[in-house]
Order: structure tokens, then C-alpha cells, then sequence
């Protein structure tokens, strides 16, 4: 039997709410595949260009699987989290190579696909093939814990279990991906974090946490997150009309993406003409150059690490042996087709600006 609170939001669904997006009502796997891991950690306001972007030049899982990795990095340029990226090629092409382009039609199937996870899998489910699969994300956890009034944190095993077991008892078993877009619609535009919109929420009068005033208490978190601070200091080497860059390797931060020759500090390095002349001269045997610039810091904010960067701009008479072997020479033109971090892409913007 179909519960009063799974009522209420389907009836919410097809009277209220006017929420729009390119994937809702999407048959399509693999554009639904495609829409989930864009939206990953990203607001929809930020991924809906980036799917439009996607869908338009990867039309089909054969495109993307078929394209170029600094081809799709470029592309996902700006959206962070790269791994994301990394797996969706990796899976695109196993799609191809395994599944001979057919996006896998069961849960489990769906599951096992690399960078896919259970909401993303009971996601693809309900919404392409209407299986019974549950979706648990941000917003379904706020709705449930708030109508419900449950104070165990969602972050907890606890937490996660009671939750998901929760979701799959309301969830509407006859339109599971209605129901499944239905609660997270209603998270987004009604019971949000923030300033939720109690005062016309269909749900108001058997909503637990609304009757005890612990609205904006819920739900409950027990991890406080900590960010690491780091300081990096980029020397941006000019010659010739060139610009020196290396690809990023290792399991740091922007692995796969690139930068220019990279220093980190312990702390915050106030750096003069006078300390970077005797800085490269004494680290990398370069001398005679021009200091061109050096900026003022620039904060990047990742989920657990704060990243300030300097960037010291060198013009050299000639391309030193100490660079000649672990990165490559750019043109403006080169530059332009590689995949750079955000804090980087927004100092190239700033100089390109001046």
C-alpha cells in the first residue's frame, strides 16, 4: 500500500512542480549516465551547460568512448573532481568494448560499472528501465529526516542504513523514476537547506520536524569537515613565444591535468625581483631573466583542501637544460586545447585580460 507521504509527493509532482531540466522524463541511458556523474558534487546551475556541451559534441557512448582523453578534459575543464572525468571514459569504453555500445539494463550490472555508485546506479535504473531501485542523495535524506523527524546523522553507518531502508519503503514501486525525480525535485525547490518554503509545503501538516520546530536542525551530520591548507607557487617561463607546462601524474590533486613549473611551500612565500632571480639561479641554474610578474594570491576552495596560488611570470633568452626534459614548450594555440585546474585557468583568464 502506498503511503501518505509517497502520495503526497507524486501529487506534488504532477500538480506543483514546474522544475525544468534537458534529462528530465530521459529514456536514454546514457544520457542519464551522463547527467548523473556531471552532476556529481556540482550544482545543476553549473552542469546543465556542461551536459548540453557533452551531448553535443558525444551525442552517442560510441563518440565519447571514441574521443581523445585531452579532448574530454578540455571539455570537462572547470568542473573539477576530475576523476569523474577519468571514469567516464574508462566506462564509455567499456560500454563499447564489452556491451558492444548497450548501456547495461539490470541494477547490479549498472553498479559494477567503474565510478558509478549505488544512487547513481538506482538513478539509471529507475529513470531508463522504471526498476524499483531507490535514489539516495542530499535531498532525499533532508526530506526524510525532516517529515519523519529522524535525528541520526546521515553521515554515520547508521545513518545510511535507516535512510536507505527508508527510501525503499516509500519509494512507489508502480513509478519508481517519477518518484525517484519527484522527491529529489522536491528537495531542491522545496525543502531546501536553507530557508526551506514551510509556509505552502504540501507536507506541512504531518511533517514531524515542521509540528517541533526542528526544521532547521535536520538532518543531522557528525563530521565537522577540516580543509588543508597548501601553497603553491607557479613559474610561468616564457620563450620565445612559448610557454613551458607539464601534465600532472601521481594521485595529488588534478592528476591527468596540466600546469606550469610548480613549487609548494609549507606557508604563504612573499616573494621579490630579488628572491625569485636568486631563487632560480640557485634551484635551476637559470640566470638572465626578466621578471614579468608576480601576482597576487589566488584561492581555489576544494572539499577538504584550500589551495592559494602565486604566479611568478619569468620571459628567458633561451630555454635552460633544467626544463628541457620534464615538461613541453606551449604556443598560445597549444596551450588553448589543454586541460588546466580552475585556480590556473582563472589567472590565464586575468592575463589574457590585461
Amino acid at each position: 500500500m502506498i503511503s501518505l507521504f509517497t502520495k503526497k509527493i507524486i501529487l506534488w509532482n504532477r500538480s506543483q512542480n514546474s522544475r525544468e531540466m534537458p534529462w528530465k522524463g530521459e529514456k536514454d541511458p546514457y544520457r542519464i549516465w551522463l547527467s548523473e556523474i556531471i552532476l556529481q558534487q556540482t550544482r545543476v546551475e553549473q552542469g546543465l551547460n556542461y551536459y548540453n556541451r557533452f551531448i553535443k559534441k558525444y551525442p552517442t557512448v560510441f563518440k565519447l568512448a571514441a574521443a581523445p582523453d585531452q579532448e574530454v578534459f578540455k571539455l570537462w575543464e572547470g568542473l573539477g573532481y576530475y576523476n569523474r572525468c577519468r571514469n567516464l571514459l574508462f566506462t564509455a569504453r567499456e560500454i563499447v568494448e564489452k556491451y558492444k555500445g548497450i548501456f547495461p539494463r539490470t541494477y547490479d550490472d549498472i553498479l559494477h560499472l567503474k565510478g558509478v555508485g549505488p544512487y547513481t546506479a538506482a538513478a539509471i535504473a529507475s529513470f531508463a528501465y522504471n526498476l524499483p531501485h531507490a535514489v539516495v542523495d542530499g535531498n532525499v535524506f533532508r526530506v526524510l529526516s525532516r517529515f519523519y523527524g529522524i535525528d541520526t546523522a546521515i553521515d554515520s553507518t547508521a545513518g545510511k542504513q535507516v535512510f536507505s531502508e527508508l527510501a525503499h519503503q516509500k519509494l512507489d514501486k508502480k513509478w519508481p523514476g517519477e518518484y525517484n525525480q519527484a522527491i529529489m525535485d522536491f528537495g531542491a525547490t522545496v525543502c531546501k537547506p536553507a530557508a526551506p518554503a514551510c509556509s505552502h509545503c504540501p507536507l506541512q501538516a504531518n511533517c514531524s520536524a515542521y509540528q517541533t520546530g526542528m526544521v532547521n536542525r535536520l538532518p543531522v551530520k557528525e563530521k565537522v569537515l577540516t580543509r588543508k591548507s597548501r601553497y603553491f607557487n607557479y613559474f610561468v617561463f616564457e620563450c620565445d613565444n612559448k610557454t613551458w607546462v607539464r601534465q600532472r601524474t601521481g594521485k595529488d590533486i588534478w592528476q591527468d591535468l596540466f600546469e606550469f613549473y610548480l613549487v609548494e611551500t609549507g606557508k604563504s612565500q612573499r616573494w621579490t625581483p630579488a628572491s625569485v632571480t636568486d631563487w632560480l639561479q640557485e634551484q635551476l641554474n637559470i640566470q638572465h631573466v626578466t621578471i614579468l610578474e608576480i601576482s597576487s594570491p589566488l584561492i581555489q576552495q576544494l572539499t577538504h583542501q584550500q589551495i592559494s596560488g602565486c604566479f611568478i611570470r619569468v620571459a628567458l633568452k633561451k630555454i635552460p637544460s633544467s626544463l628541457s626534459s620534464s615538461g613541453q614548450w606551449q604556443t598560445q594555440k597549444g596551450l588553448s586545447r589543454l586541460a588546466f585546474p580552475r585556480l590556473l585557468t582563472q589567472y590565464l583568464s586575468a592575463k589574457g585580460k590585461s
